[in-house]
């Protein structure tokens, strides 16, 4: 089994550095799916309310045998629009995903979107603290956050974020953000790691650098993410890039690599939502 390094967040929570993304997989294949993640060695597994696919996880989670303490479980609050955001609310929806994953907690849970149209994650947030105090999600953090939303955080909480995750990859690198979450302690998490995979995967200067190595090119992307210091969440539901997609720390790639990888991102190709402006 391949060994993951960690990563430790600012409450002092160890985080793997890869884990298995869940999203875009029908409930119905998410056991099968996270079994075989497990079985090939990954022990962090993110999910969100809104993929539908807690249950699914949460069977998988159940039947593997694993000791709860060697996992690492995330999960997200998907704070639509159709709802009003209170402590209640909050509390109800943390609850429901504790219930579908069979757990009496998990090890982060994540704000889904900043919505800054609708000026609520500070009263999110303030329940937030109230679950991280509890013990029942051992770190919490955001997903999708901008520097000025963490900086809204920041004048009305002592409490941090321990991870932001957000669109990050070579065509979309957030320079800038990394920057402002290292100076916060704040630790990085990609989703969608790879891009929309062919766009960024059969991009000449991906390819060349994994024929270079002999590995495959979302091999190198992936170590290019680990280099750089980010946490990762690739997603596949076929067995063979499962296990390809955790095989990528026996090499290292080097300057000439980074750089190459690094220009990619010079026109800052966003494939996901704006979060200034995406209202769920």
């Amino acid at each position: 089994m391949n060994q993951v390094p960690a990563v430790r967040l600012n409450n002092g929570t160890s985080m793997p550095r890869l884990g298995y993304g869940v999203w875009q997989v029908p409930d119905s294949e998410a056991k099968k799916a996270v079994s075989t993640a497990l079985e090939a060695g990954y022990r962090s597994v993110d999910t969100a309310a809104v993929y539908g696919n807690e249950r699914g996880t949460g069977k998988a989670l159940a039947a593997s045998g694993i000791p709860r303490e060697e996992l690492f479980v995330t999960t997200k609050l998907w704070n639509s629009s159709k709802q009003r955001w209170g402590r209640d609310e909050t509390l109800r929806a943390f609850d429901d995903s504790l219930g579908k994953l069979r757990l009496d907690h998990v090890d982060l849970y994540l704000i889904h979107w900043p919505r800054p149209m609708r000026d609520d994650f500070l009263t999110i947030w303030k329940t937030f603290e109230e679950i991280a105090a509890s013990g029942r999600a051992r770190a919490v953090g955001v997903s999708n956050f901008r520097p000025e939303d963490l900086e809204r955080l920041r004048e009305v909480s002592p409490l941090v974020p321990a991870v932001n995750q957000i669109e990050l990859h070579p065509l979309f690198p957030q320079a800038g953000l990394r920057a402002l979450h290292a100076s916060l302690g704040i630790t990085t998490e990609a989703w969608s790691p790879l891009g929309q995979g062919k766009e960024l995967l059969g991009l000449p200067e991906v390819v060349s650098v994994a024929a270079k190595h002999g590995r495959s090119a979302a091999q190198v992307v992936l170590r290019w993410h680990l280099q750089l210091g980010n946490v990762v969440i690739p997603k596949s539901v076929t067995p063979s890039r499962i296990r390809e997609n955790l095989d990528v720390f026996g090499f290292e790639l080097d300057a000439e690599d980074l750089a190459a990888l690094d220009a990619l991102g010079a026109g800052g190709h966003r494939i996901g939502p704006d979060p200034a402006v995406f209202d769920i």
